[in-house]
């Protein structure tokens, strides 16, 4: 490759990328003429062909400028040259030269008349700036003609109306200066009559005025006077939005809002009036309470207006309280009036700038302004509204704990409770607070008072109880507990018309807000002068009858179906829901009915004591304080169900218990009777329920002191215990319950419970008003009260009326003359046996005595449905005993048994309604039990557990002893002692 080079050097010749270099940029990229690029087009040449040539062009060549091809060619020579491939290989590349010099000439051809438009175009371009040029030169050469003619003359006009004008200023200014002293006078006038806008305004303007003279030395003066008056002005200001705190007038404030605004200092009057409020709040209250104190001195010692107000309080005397909170309750209700009232106003004043802003919206920015004022202040009274209620709160906390209360009258203390009750009412509508603070005062003071309160009432019942003779206290018909004065507000709280001062603060709701109610005039804490109007009463009957033409009828006899009342007329009354089927009713059935009857001697008026009717006025108190105050309702509740279970107990432990005497037999049935009674109770009829028991259990245990343990070393824990417990309370012994005449004190036991009864309907009456109030995870307590203690009132009936039942008729005297008749007869009898007839006269005894008691007392149809269903169980239930005492019985004496327990209850039907007759099944099937055979009898024991050992065994002995062995026998009486185990 170096000897080829150096043989091109020698002879002249370079590379073609040289030879290309040495050209000269002209010369290099050289337009071809038409000819060339004509002659170039006019070869005849293949587009296809060409095209294949230039691609087969390697890419280096394309790659740059700094591409050395000899270098690259000959680097390429293979190491044996041969002439002939050398040759072809050259004939390769020139046609590869031709074909890319062809393509060049074909795209020079294509862009030639792009270039051609484009030197048109600089040619024309180089004759416009040459025209602008001579433009500017002529323009240039006009102004300094213009120049040189007008500017003297123009100048010397100007000056001479230059001073013209400053003349003419002169002169306004010597004006205005004029009517700035003279504007004084009328500031002070202004201010007088209290046109603060006006007199703001016209300050402002003379300082507008006087800051544009102020070059002039007479101004000097009267800008600093101006400047001392608007300082005179803002004080006055001041002063007169502290007026607005306790007695808010609309002009007023008015005026006082449109002088600040002029001023610019809207936020600065907020802040300032929450400040008056503050200061108002502090104020009246001392003076309030400082009033009283001195009144109370009776000197005018000027010791007390040094004290605190806190120290103020303690000062307050019993007599003075309730006046002072009052008139306290009442100076606080005028301040934060007068602060809803400026909250009213600003609410309606931005209302009507809303609407100015929404019709004529030119002022953007002023409105913006406004707007952000508006905000400020309205963000500011509601945050306001909190901190006044809780300085109120806390001025009257301090107030209320000031003074023991503990020695108040109940009524006294009920209105203190609602006086505050009607407060936190206000601080609820005022600001929707909950009162936390009063609340919590309160209930401190009212728990520890009403416990003290609640330990004197039950001892008070007890009292009440222990000398009660159960004798009935005569009320109208138509009584209602609402009728009492202490539960009157149960009436007003459902009654829109009741005086505001005496309404509770749920009716409140139903006639508007307190604020709005009393935004006029008046004011919620008024004492009315009327309130003891509504103290009177008139529920008691003149002599137990509430007309005379009542009395006269109550005693006539039943001749005519008209003295009958509706309910007996029917032939069977559902004591639930007091419906009766459609049944045609016989006049004998009437009859019967009005025998057996015994309502009908009194009108029909509740059955009550006079410590029925104190324990009744007792709910009401309590209840009073728990509608005022509801974070104690679950303790007054609690407390009220103290005073029911105490007056069931004592219903109870007087009347309901199991402990009379009982006569001993004189003949050969020792305790019969007594086995007669013990069987019925073994039996649970007519005797306390488990549920009645469980709670009379628990009545015992939390609320009764039984005093079992007066060990005074006892721990603390238990003395407390006791202290909450009551002694169980005696039976008055004016109370005779041993006199068969009265039929063992049934007009009082009649009495005693169903004034139990009637407070169980009327506790019933009151459980919704209780459930209110109750919170909610307290509510199962009330739940447990009413469902295990107050439903279980009626129940004690059967107790308190088995004990009548059990004496009223004489089952030993039965018992023995049962014990005289020979049942081991050989005939059927037709005559029915003695006892049957000496059982009858007792009845009709008995019936003869319960009529007279009836004359004392009404006895309602449920208590002479127990007291017969009692006697006829215990009678059947005795000739049962009776039958099981035979020692020898025949067939016909089996019949005997049956004709005479026909005949007894063929008559007892025409004594008592009571159908059917009670425990009828339970004699007629232990007759029929003698006719059983062996076979029978095994099933019949087992089938029949509710008969006593003893009557199983009489009829295995004495029925089957005489057809059956001895083996057969001990089978049965093992069958009667599997039966009876489970009994044991």
């Amino acid at each position: 490759m170096q000897k080829i080079k150096s043989l091109m050097t020698r002879q002249g010749l370079r590379s073609p990328q040289e030879s290309v270099n040495d050209l000269s940029p002209i010369e290099n990229f050289r337009t071809l003429t038409k000819e060339e690029l004509r002659e170039l087009h006019e070869e005849p040449t293949d587009p296809q062909a060409q095209q294949e040539i230039i691609n087969s062009i390697e890419e280096v060549y394309f790659s740059n400028d700094s591409f050395d091809i000899v270098k690259y060619e000959l680097e390429r020579l293979p190491p044996v040259l041969s002439l002939q491939e050398l040759e072809e290989y050259t004939d390769k590349l020139k046609q590869q030269q031709a074909a890319v010099s062809k393509k060049v000439a074909d795209l020079i051809l294509e862009k030639q008349p792009a270039y051609v438009e484009e030197l048109e175009r600089v040619t024309s371009l180089q004759t416009g700036l040459q025209l602008a040029a001579v433009i500017c030169t002529n323009g240039r050469r006009h102004l300094n003609i213009a120049k040189e003619g007008f500017t003297q003359t123009s100048l010397g006009l100007l000056a001479n109306q230059r001073k013209r004008q400053l003349l003419i200023g002169l002169l306004k200014s010597l004006r205005t200066i004029k009517t700035l002293q003279r504007t004084d006078v009328r500031l002070s006038e202004m201010l007088e009559e209290e046109d603060y806008p006006g007199a703001i305004q016209l300050c402002l303007e003379c300082q507008k005025a006087a800051s544009t003279f102020k070059h002039y030395s007479c101004i000097s003066e009267l800008n600093s006077k101006l400047q001392d008056t608007l300082e005179q002005i803002e004080e006055q200001l001041d002063v007169a939005l502290s007026k607005i705190c306790k007695n808010f007038d609309i002009n007023h404030y008015t005026k006082v809002q449109q002088a600040y605004r002029l001023l610019g200092k809207t936020q600065t009057a907020m802040d300032q009036l929450h400040m008056h409020f503050t200061q108002a709040i502090h104020n009246t209250v001392f003076q309030v309470v400082l009033g009283y104190v001195e009144l109370c001195a009776g000197n005018t010692d000027t010791k007390f207006q040094k004290l605190q107000y806190k120290d103020l309080c303690t000062h307050i005397t019993s007599d003075s309280y309730i006046p002072c909170l009052a008139d306290l309750c009442k100076a606080l209700w005028e301040v934060m009036l007068s602060y809803y009232r400026t909250m009213q106003w600003h609410e309606n004043h931005d209302q009507d700038e809303a609407d100015v802003v929404s019709s004529d919206g030119n002022n953007v920015i002023g409105t913006e302004e406004n707007s952000f004022d508006r905000n400020y202040v309205k963000k500011k009274l509601e945050h306001g509204l909190s901190r006044i209620w809780q300085d109120v709160q806390l001025k009257v906390k301090m107030y209320l704990l000031g003074t023991d209360l503990s020695n108040f009258k109940y009524d006294d203390f009920i209105f203190v409770l609602d006086v505050i009750s009607r407060l936190m009412q206000v601080g609820e509508e005022f600001c929707g607070s909950k009162s936390e603070v009063l609340q919590e005062s309160i209930r401190k003071q009212s728990v520890n008072y009403f416990k003290t309160y609640h330990r004197t009432r039950l001892e008070e019942l007890r009292m009440f109880l222990e000398n009660e003779t159960w004798e009935l206290c005569p009320v109208k018909s138509s009584f209602s507990i609402l009728q009492l004065h202490e539960f009157k507000f149960l009436e007003q709280s459902r009654s829109p018309s009741v005086s505001p001062s005496k309404q509770p603060a749920s009716a409140v709701s139903s006639t508007g807000t307190l604020f709005q109610q009393y935004c006029a005039a008046g004011n919620p804490f008024e004492i009315q002068a009327d309130s003891k109007d509504d103290e009177t009463e008139d529920v008691l009957a003149s002599n137990g009858y509430e007309s005379d033409e009542q009395e006269k009828s109550a005693y006539q006899e039943y001749d005519s179906d008209s003295d009958v009342p509706e309910e007996l007329k029917r032939d069977y009354v559902d004591e639930q829901t007091g419906d009766a089927p459609i049944k045609s009713v016989s006049r004998e059935t009437l009859r019967s009915r009005k025998r057996s009857d015994y309502n009908l001697n009194k009108v029909n008026a509740p059955i009550l004591t006079n410590t029925t009717l104190n324990v009744i006025r007792l709910v009401g108190k309590y209840m009073q304080m728990m509608n005022i105050l509801k974070p104690i309702a679950f303790d007054v509740i609690h407390f009220m169900s103290q005073l029911f279970d105490y007056y069931l107990y004592a219903v109870y432990t007087f009347f309901g218990r199991n402990d009379m005497p009982i006569p001993a037999s004189s003949l050969c049935a020792p305790n019969r009777e007594q086995h007669s009674a013990r069987q019925f109770e073994s039996t649970g009829l007519g005797l306390s329920s488990s549920r009645l028991r469980t709670t009379l259990n628990r009545i015992q245990e939390s609320l009764i002191d039984l005093e079992v343990s007066a060990d005074p070393s006892g721990t603390l824990t238990a003395a407390e215990e006791r202290k909450e417990k009551v002694p169980s309370p005696h039976l008055s012994h004016l109370v005779v319950l041993t006199s068969g005449n009265s039929l063992y004190g049934l007009a009082e036991r009649v009495v005693a419970t169903e004034s139990l009864v009637f407070l169980a309907e009327q506790f019933e009456f009151l459980q919704p008003h209780l459930d209110a109030v109750m919170p909610a995870a307290k509510k199962p307590f009330l739940q447990q009260f009413y469902s295990q203690t107050v439903s279980t009132a009626s129940e004690l009936r059967k107790p308190v009326y088995w004990i009548v039942a059990a004496k009223a008729i004489d089952y030993e005297q039965m018992l023995l003359l049962m014990a005289n008749v020979k049942w081991d007869v050989k005939e059927i009898m037709s005559q029915h046996n003695v006892y049957v007839d000496a059982l009858l006269k007792e009845f009709e005894e008995f019936n003869r005595r319960l009529n007279d008691v009836s004359k004392r007392v009404r006895i309602p149809l449920p208590v002479s449905n127990i007291l017969w269903e009692h006697c006829i169980r215990l009678a059947n239930r005795t000739l049962v005993e009776g039958y099981a005492n035979v020692k020898k019985c025949s067939n016909e004496g089996r019949a005997l048994m049956q004709l005479d327990f026909q005949q007894f209850l063929m008559k007892l039907e025409k004594l008592t309604d009571i159908r059917p007759i009670p425990d009828k099944e339970f004699v007629e099937t232990y007759i029929k039990a003698y006719y059983l055979t062996e076979n029978d009898m095994e099933s019949w024991i087992k089938e029949h557990r509710e008969y006593s050992t003893k009557q199983l065994t009489n009829l295995v002995n004495i029925c089957l002893g005489t057809y059956i062995n001895k083996k057969a026998r001990q089978k049965l009486l093992a069958a009667i002692d599997d039966t009876d185990r489970p009994k044991r």
